[in-house]
């Protein structure tokens, strides 16, 4: 019997990438696994292929794994309860949720549309949100269960033309911290995942040089969705029961734990502050500290192992 053995997971968005590697793994390392994908493309929308989702399942039970499928949307809070009771109803269990589903809507910051906003906000955020307020009740009431969220580097570090994606996968962070804080006296555990792999969400990146043609025929080669697998499915084993509220980054075969935001530096003054000191003494002293605006490229600068 796997890590998972005798527990019932929901994994959204595995139709497709990294969702179905995940669901694949949990499967194989003994879960029943509800497989939820809508089967959007990667802007989104109403009309989706269910059958993604279909194909999934027949897998996992040809290689005699027991699983069901599941077409609703993270976006809605409904479709995740669902999910939850679906579970239940099937498998009559839930123990742990991975929810790597999401779309993509880029574009610069000044040219950005209020719909192109909304819906990664909702799909992204509130999607995660949906996922977690569906299934905490049920967790808290059977003092167990983990939940893995992806966010970014996009949001930890910052992208050019993913404004709406960076703030919605920044704002994951903070869900699953608080998540991870409320649930602790019941077992209720929340991880972060921040991905690097090659996935139809990364082959919309449009090429306009040789040097990102280079980049991304090497994140295909050395980046695939199923090295994402392992760490999010090891986050459900009870193994992993004192892990909770950490953000991990998995980038080819590496593992990184990432720090959190903690005071670094500090200046008092006692007879207060104006604006004049504010700049002539504890600007120049923070200055030293401060974070660049460098991208993933410039934190990570050299290729994955």
């Amino acid at each position: 019997m796997g890590k998972l053995g005798g527990k019932t997971v929901i994994v959204t968005g595995a139709g497709r990438g990294i969702g179905r590697e995940c669901a694949l793994l949990a499967a194989k390392e003994g879960a029943k696994v509800v497989v939820n994908d809508l089967g959007g493309s990667i802007e989104g929308g109403d009309h989706g292929d269910e059958t993604v989702a279909d194909q999934v399942v027949k897998e996992i039970k040809a290689a005699g794994g027991e699983a069901t499928a599941n077409g609703g949307s993270v976006a809605s809070l409904r479709d995740c309860e669902a999910m939850v009771e679906q579970a239940l109803d099937t498998f009559g269990g839930l123990h742990g949720i991975i929810s790597p589903a999401g779309i993509l809507r880029d574009t610069m910051l000044h040219k950005m549309s209020e719909e192109d906003w909304d819906q990664v906000i909702e799909v992204h955020l509130k999607g995660s949100f949906n996922v977690c307020r569906a299934s905490i009740n049920h967790f808290r009431n059977q003092e167990d269960g983990s939940i893995v969220l992806f966010s970014s580097t996009s949001g930890l570090i910052g992208n050019i033309g993913q404004a709406n994606y960076g703030a919605a996968k920044m704002g994951i962070a903070g869900l699953s911290h608080i998540v991870a804080m409320e649930g602790e006296r019941k077992n209720v555990r929340c991880n972060v995942i921040t991905p690097s792999a090659w996935t139809r969400m990364i082959g919309t990146i449009p090429i306009k040089d040789e040097a990102t043609r280079h980049r991304l025929e090497m994140m295909q080669k050395k980046m695939r969705p199923d090295q994402i697998a392992p760490p999010s499915v090891a986050l459900l084993a009870d193994d992993a029961k004192d892990v909770n509220g950490q953000i991990f980054s998995v980038r080819g075969n590496e593992i990184f734990l990432w720090s959190q935001p903690r005071p670094i530096r500090n200046m008092t003054r006692l007879e207060g502050w104006t604006v004049d000191t504010v700049l002539d003494h504890a600007m120049p002293v923070f200055r030293p500290a401060m974070t660049d605006l460098g991208n993933a490229r410039v934190v990570f600068p050299y290729d994955p192992v």
